[in-house]
């Protein structure tokens, strides 16, 4: 049991060693239930004694509360020990109880509203908020988040944002890197698309990729991939069970991607994990391990709201599947035929 690390550096300036498992502190802002401070911190503290040592966060999650309670459970922990990411392209204003973004989503958090600013002084600004939330000396990565069609409801507005965040922001991203402030940067997003896109027109080190390179999902491998392979680009996946469907199997209820799971995906996952039982291996288990078998990932961050979720994820990160499981999904066409595997 137990799961590795793996060293990224594609600008040879030292670059990050990640644990194959990182967290990824959405749940710690409250995310659709509310949890105490005490809670949050024994989740972080059950991750950490389980070997994690990469924590991704954002000023989005719990309107600044994620970042916040990662500021209590930080705070004495060698600084060189662990890798710590965080967004840009959002700065929360105060503003009256019911303005508050979020409603139904986060609970119990700061009365707060989003501003999207991509530009080089909102980010500088975003950057300068982060370390007060988190009372840390540095951030090693910044993602510029959710430039995509999923979050922001259009390609035209998607297409707004990214030129401004390369007419803009992408300088005090480069000059941030350049200083040694960052060690890396890139975006977090739901689609693959705009990171290639992005790819395309900077020189981007690294996306934090949710749900789009799963046991379910690898049209990246047509040309996203390749790119991130030619160029040495890390992925960090987020979203392993696409929502839950790869974690429950398809059962009455079982949620893929936000939504209840439609009956072809329950289909698919029915077979994919009759497979996984021909090889005594938890459907769980080879949906984590998938995107872990391309050269490009350099760590998963499945979602963790309680101290038994965050054990799950770390028994399920030591968990080896056979050879044979991927060979077979294959074989079946339930598996992109060009997807590394070993």
């Amino acid at each position: 049991m137990g799961f590795g690390t793996r060293h990224w550096d594609r600008l040879g300036n030292g670059g990050l060693t990640f644990t194959e498992l990182g967290f990824g502190t959405a749940p710690l802002g409250n995310l659709y239930r509310a949890i105490s401070d005490d809670d949050a911190n024994a989740i972080l503290k059950a991750a950490w004694e389980g070997g994690v040592r990469y924590y991704d966060t954002a000023p989005l999650y719990g309107l600044g509360l994620s970042e916040t309670r990662l500021n209590r459970f930080l705070r004495g922990k060698p600084r060189d020990e662990y890798v710590l990411s965080t967004k840009i392209g959002r700065l929360l204003e105060v503003c009256p109880p019911e303005q508050r973004e979020g409603h139904g989503k986060w609970f119990e958090v700061p009365n707060r509203r989003e501003v999207f600013d991509y530009t080089h002084d909102g980010i500088m600004r975003s950057v300068e908020f982060s370390l007060e939330r988190m009372g840390v000396d540095r951030i090693d990565i910044l993602f510029a988040h959710d430039i995509d069609i999923f979050s922001r409801g259009s390609q035209e507005v998607v297409d707004a944002t990214l030129d401004e965040l390369m007419n803009s922001g992408y300088r005090a991203l480069t000059r941030l890197r350049d200083e040694g402030t960052i060690k890396a940067f890139g975006a977090g997003v739901n689609e693959w698309q705009p990171c290639q896109a992005m790819a395309e027109r900077g020189d981007f080190d690294l996306f934090l990729l949710a749900g789009r390179y799963t046991l379910l999902e690898q049209e990246a491998l047509e040309s996203f991939l390749p790119l991130c392979e030619e160029r040495g680009i890390g992925i960090v996946l987020g979203g392993p069970y696409n929502s839950g469907v790869l974690a429950t199997g398809p059962v009455p209820g079982a949620m893929y991607n936000y939504d209840p799971a439609p009956d072809d995906i329950l289909t698919k996952v029915g077979k994919i994990e009759a497979v996984c039982r021909a090889y005594n291996t938890p459907l769980i288990s080879a949906a984590f391990q998938f995107p872990l078998q391309h050269p490009s990932v350099v760590s998963v961050i499945p979602g963790g709201q309680s101290v038994e979720q965050m054990h799950s994820n770390i028994q399920v990160a030591g968990q080896k599947v056979p050879t044979e499981l991927w060979q077979d999904l294959k074989a079946k066409n339930l598996m992109h035929q060009d997807a590394p595997v070993s």
